[in-house]
């Protein structure tokens, strides 16, 4: 039996109850919260392998919670899973961009919950254990434990995914990614959002990088890479 721990974050008891049952009649070992405050104080008291995280909440909603659950060190790792009626692609992006890696929309099959659970907390253990090494290249140096990057000595403000893609191309300079390889190296194979996102997070970095955006250079035709040092 599956022995990770997930914390399910819902005001709507019926649902929470819900998701409660199904994903421990898997194994899972599950804890619930009712409002973001609850969610945020647990996430942050306890180990977790994966949030199954409402966004309608009272008080602090479910997008906040996944901001600032996203930009402390002791919580950025933990996988979300967003769960939520407003289902339109405007929500969905937002909630993904905000580092959810997958989001579920009401009404909900609890098969179907179950498997994308089961894919995000795969997709975890799967990720390679150099998480806390630090990169430096050129004026960057860019530190994935603490999810922080400096240009020329400078703290640079990035948006979840545009980290994650600055740190994909940071980690192989001169190596040549397509969008479809940033995205599924990202989010996954099932990231709901097209190629053409990448381009936007591509233009969010080099304009946030200042002189040294520079060195993302785009590969005419096939997709984008870090230049060599040198």
């Amino acid at each position: 039996m599956s022995k990770e721990r997930i914390l399910v974050v819902d005001d709507e008891e019926d649902i929470l109850e819900l998701v409660r049952y199904n994903l421990a009649k898997e194994g899972y070992h599950i804890t619930g919260a009712l409002s973001g405050e609850d969610a945020l104080n647990k996430a942050r008291s306890g180990t977790f392998d994966l949030i199954v995280l409402d966004l309608m909440l009272p008080g602090i909603d479910g997008l906040e919670v996944a901001k600032r659950l996203k930009n402390s060190p002791d919580t950025a790792q933990i996988p979300i899973v967003m769960l939520s009626a407003k289902g339109e692609e405007a929500d969905i992006v937002t909630g993904l961009e905000l580092g959810a890696d997958d989001y579920i929309t009401k009404p909900f099959s609890p098969r179907v919950m179950i498997a994308r659970v089961r894919t995000v907390l795969r997709r975890k253990i799967s990720k390679p254990q150099d998480e806390s090494a630090i990169i430096h290249i050129f004026e960057l140096e860019i530190d994935s434990g603490r999810r922080s990057v400096l240009a020329d000595g400078k703290p640079v403000e990035l948006t979840f995914t545009e980290f994650q893609v600055l740190h994909l191309l940071a980690r192989r300079p001169g190596w040549v990614f397509t969008r479809s390889m940033i995205v599924d190296a990202v989010r996954g194979d099932d990231y709901p959002v097209t190629d053409r996102s990448v381009d936007v997070q591509i233009v969010g970095l080099r304009k946030k990088l200042g002189e040294l955006g520079k060195y993302i250079q785009t590969v005419r035709g096939v997709g984008y890479r870090m230049q060599e040092n040198p």
